[in-house]
């Protein structure tokens, strides 16, 4: 294996990565919108410690999606 095969491997891993990482922030908002809808369907049935729970829960799925989405812009640089 040369060196250019080896930038190769590295791209296909690197465009590899960036679909991965793409998927997982679509997905980890699909569940914080869900979340949140979830958590307004329990305060609206007065389960609002529940509610809260989830709240936090979604706030949790923010964060951890911005770390997605620096992971993914990393890979650019």
């Amino acid at each position: 294996m040369n060196a250019n095969d080896k930038r190769e491997d590295f791209m296909d891993f690197n465009e590899k990565a960036k679909i991965r990482l793409g998927h997982w922030v679509n997905h980890s908002e699909e569940h914080q919108k869900e979340y949140e809808g979830f958590s307004r369907e329990l305060e609206n049935a007065g389960r609002d410690v529940s509610a809260g729970f989830i709240r936090e829960l979604a706030k949790l799925t923010e964060k951890s999606t911005e770390c997605l989405k620096k992971a993914l812009r990393a890979l650019d640089e």
